[in-house]
């Protein structure tokens, strides 16, 4: 059967396979989509910013919010100081859509991630034309070459890539694609348990110059200093705020600010 990222990514694939858009139509319409927001521009701004996430369910934990309302929950992290959203527009592992990511960026004025799993050109194409302003890349499911060509493509489109890693292996892999953007992702993909110390280990393997993004498994705002101090400009935190009852208060307590 496969890992659980094994199935995602397989699914994934199928479906890249199956689309018979013409790639250059959708470069062309991604060229002529507004401008893109700058992504990496307000990450580490005053020491640790979130990038706060748009999750209606996960493949671990089943339905996380799934009647969210995309829209309101973009104003709420916009006005409790989120730095950017991630939104998640896989429908059938995560419940999310394109439609989720185009409501949140319409209410909002900071920049967008799409986080979905991006294995062909014409992904980073969409991601564009919906909206996002950046586009996730994990290193696990992607081939060099992919990486490279996908990195590339999200660079002429406008957009910033966030390039997903677990280990000092796809840090390697990240940094010869020449990467300037990187998430440690505390998540294990293969078994979705969470090592709450990978990102703190991994720090100090990774680049100067690489603005780094700590993803998962962040809870208060200790955790967040605890980043901060480890040298990361950003933290991508959604099961915790989605689950709250108040997402935009939970943001604020999370950020240190009552």
């Amino acid at each position: 059967m496969g890992t659980v990222l094994d199935r995602i990514v397989a699914a994934h694939r199928e479906a890249a396979a199956a689309d018979g858009r013409d790639l250059d139509e959708l470069k062309e319409q991604a060229m002529a989509a507004p401008a893109a927001r700058k992504f990496r521009k307000g990450l580490g701004h005053y020491g640790i910013t979130v990038i706060a996430e748009i999750k209606r369910r996960s493949p671990s934990k089943g339905d996380l919010a799934p009647d969210l309302d995309p829209a309101a929950l973009a104003k709420a992290y916009e006005a409790a100081g989120a730095s950017a959203l991630s939104v998640l527009t896989d429908g059938e592992f995560f419940g999310g859509s394109a439609d989720d990511l185009v409501a949140a960026r319409a209410a909002v004025n900071i920049p967008i991630l799409r986080k979905d799993f991006t294995v062909h050109e014409r992904d980073v194409c969409d991601a564009r034309i919906m909206g996002a302003d950046a586009v996730l890349l994990i290193v696990a499911a992607l081939t060099d070459d992919e990486l490279k060509r996908f990195h590339a493509l999200a660079a002429e489109l406008g957009m910033a890539a966030l390039v997903e890693i677990h280990d000092e292996a796809e840090l390697r892999r990240a940094v010869l694609i020449h990467a300037d953007l990187v998430g440690v992702n505390q998540r294990d993909l293969s078994t979705f348990e969470v090592d709450r110390t990978r990102a703190t280990r991994l720090a100090r393997t990774i680049p100067s110059g690489i603005v780094k993004v700590a993803e998962s498994g962040i809870d208060d705002a200790a955790d967040l200093v605890k980043l901060r101090d480890a040298g990361y400009a950003a933290a991508l935190v959604g099961e915790h705020l989605v689950t709250a009852p108040d997402p935009g208060e939970a943001l604020r307590r999370l950020r240190g600010v009552t």
